[in-house]
């Protein structure tokens, strides 16, 4: 399957069963790669970079512990088919991890908006976030969700620089209230270009 042809289909879905008694193999080979894919952006955001592995392994955790067997196989595809990086784009779930409650309600409340703030920049290119489906993150008193789904289309050209070793590639909010920047590990950069074309 080409990485701009990604889905996960049914026959892609172990039975229950197996899975379990394959998971914590499956988690522990996957765990090296999904730290590759987890950025820190600030002091309240991480940034976790989707890829099919990852999602396949989040609906087969989804279907062991909710148990809805093929009924539920549907909206777990649905749900998660969308953020598998289709080739000419990065994507990722970005979480908003504050556990005090009250400084979390005070830092979204903050916050409105910050979807459209987020960015991939590939050698002074930048790429800016497109939210994932039309689920408004942002409510009308002006607070923000602490989960956002994006996606970041690039072009031909930064494809090209962010699979040239050496690229400078960086993750970045730029909203008045949350501006910061981190930029990528050659490894992590290295990791994330298997999900282009």
């Amino acid at each position: 399957m080409s990485a701009a042809e990604r889905r996960i289909t049914a026959a892609d879905i172990q039975p229950v069963q197996a899975f379990a008694a394959e998971r914590k193999a499956r988690r522990a080979s996957l765990l090296p790669v999904k730290r590759l894919r987890r950025i820190s952006l600030g002091p309240w955001v991480t940034v976790y970079f989707e890829s099919f592995e990852t999602m396949l392994f989040q609906i087969q955790e989804m279907l062991l512990i909710e148990k809805g067997g093929e009924a539920q196989l549907a909206d777990e595809l649905a749900a998660y088919n969308p953020m598998i990086p289709q080739g000419a784009e990065l994507t990722a779930t970005l979480m908003f991890e504050i556990d005090e409650p009250l400084r979390r309600a005070r830092v979204l409340g903050e916050l409105g908006g910050v979807e459209e703030h987020f960015f991939v920049e590939v050698d002074g290119s930048r790429a800016p976030a497109v939210q994932e489906g039309d689920i408004e993150r942002t409510r009308e008193d002006g607070k923000t969700s602490s989960v956002h789904f994006l996606h970041f289309p690039l072009t031909p050209a930064q494809i090209a620089a962010f699979r040239t070793p050496g690229a400078r590639a960086l993750i970045g909010c730029d909203h008045p209230k949350y501006a910061h920047l981190a930029m990528f590990s050659d490894e992590t950069r290295a990791e994330l270009a298997k999900d282009l074309a």
